[in-house]
């Protein structure tokens, strides 16, 4: 079980996220993320909360405001993901007691997040910041920091990220496409688990 790999479900519709979120945890993958860009994700962040809410971590990813960061919270959610360090958002998050991990890039929007009290950093899009990007900004972080990388990064790339010290991976599409069905998914997943369990 690993709770360090993110599945990122953009797209998913409420009648199918059910049966891929128990595929994910069958694969080994116990964080889901449904974006809030995606039909009717409330719904599906509600279903998930029912369906897996003591063996799975749920949340809302794209969430750019803090009336949304509330409905996520109202609907079962336990954490906050979004695309930019909306300190605003990261506080609200915390206060309702939800886990923060907000979209960073740069050591000034680093710092203004975990100022306002990010639990994880989440780095995106990590393919243009890259692994040599990566341990620039570790350099000047606080040592016990977490950071994710997302965007553009494949089980191929998990190891180099590893060694310069990531906790997880946020996976997109390199996991789930609107319209895959949850075999197609599960064979993804498993690759991604493995190559994970590799950098072990």
């Amino acid at each position: 079980m690993s709770r360090n790999l993110m599945a990122i479900l953009r797209g998913v519709t409420p009648s199918e996220v059910v049966a891929l979120g128990e595929q994910l945890l069958q694969a080994g993958i116990h964080q889901i993320e449904v974006p809030l860009n995606s039909p009717n994700a409330l719904e599906s962040i509600d279903k998930l909360h029912h369906a897996f809410g003591e063996q799975a971590f749920i949340g809302a990813g794209t969430v750019l405001n803090v009336a949304d960061a509330k409905a996520v919270c109202a609907h079962g959610g336990e954490f906050i993901v979004s695309p930019n360090a909306n300190t605003d958002v990261i506080k609200a998050t915390k206060d309702m007691g939800m886990m923060s991990y907000p979209g960073v890039l740069t050591p000034t929007e680093c710092f203004a997040a975990l100022d306002s009290g990010a639990d994880v950093l989440k780095l995106f899009p990590a393919f243009l910041l890259g692994v040599n990007g990566f341990k620039a900004i570790t350099a000047v972080l606080p040592k016990n920091v977490q950071c994710y990388a997302v965007g553009g990064i494949n089980g191929d790339d998990f190891a180099a990220w590893r060694e310069a010290g990531i906790a997880g991976f946020g996976l997109a599409s390199n996991l789930y496409s609107p319209g895959d069905s949850p075999q197609q998914m599960t064979q993804r997943a498993k690759t991604l688990v493995s190559a994970w369990d590799n950098t072990l």
